[in-house]
């Protein structure tokens, strides 16, 4: 057992270390610094122009809200168009802190929310129960 273990599990734990370290040495190196994970969800533009308005329709399923995260302007006046399409979630209603929302959402009846995002970064939005379920907006 000993010369197995030394001949070809040794040599295969080094190579296993010196991979892991070396993946993560590369990653820590990344010239940008606040680049996003290759995983992580980019904010898509989403939606429609309707007089100046961005008219964005938003789903609520078992999945939780979707789409997410959505693209928006600054400035530029929003109508979300939400539609709760299943009982199986705790999202019965959409909080938006920042804006002073708190709009019941019936079921597969669609809910209109307007707002004017003022300032730009993420904006979180959720159900009642302490955004458990959330979705975001990414203002540029």
């Amino acid at each position: 057992m000993r010369p197995f273990f030394s001949r070809i599990i040794k040599p295969w734990l080094a190579l296993t270390a010196a991979a892991i370290v070396a993946g993560a040495s590369q990653q820590a190196c990344t010239k940008d610094a606040t680049a996003k994970a290759p995983d992580a969800p980019v904010a898509a533009e989403v939606g429609r122009r309707e007089n100046g308005v961005h008219v964005v329709e938003l789903a609520v399923t078992e999945k939780g809200y979707e789409p997410s995260p959505v693209q928006l302007k600054q400035g530029e006046p929003v109508k979300l168009v939400v539609t709760r399409k299943t009982d199986m979630t705790c999202a019965t209603e959409l909080v938006m802190d920042e804006y002073k929302i708190d709009t019941k959402l019936p079921l597969n009846t669609p809910v209109e929310i307007a707002f004017t995002p003022s300032q730009s970064g993420t904006l979180r939005y959720g159900c009642a129960m302490g955004k458990m379920i959330a979705g975001t907006f990414v203002v540029e």
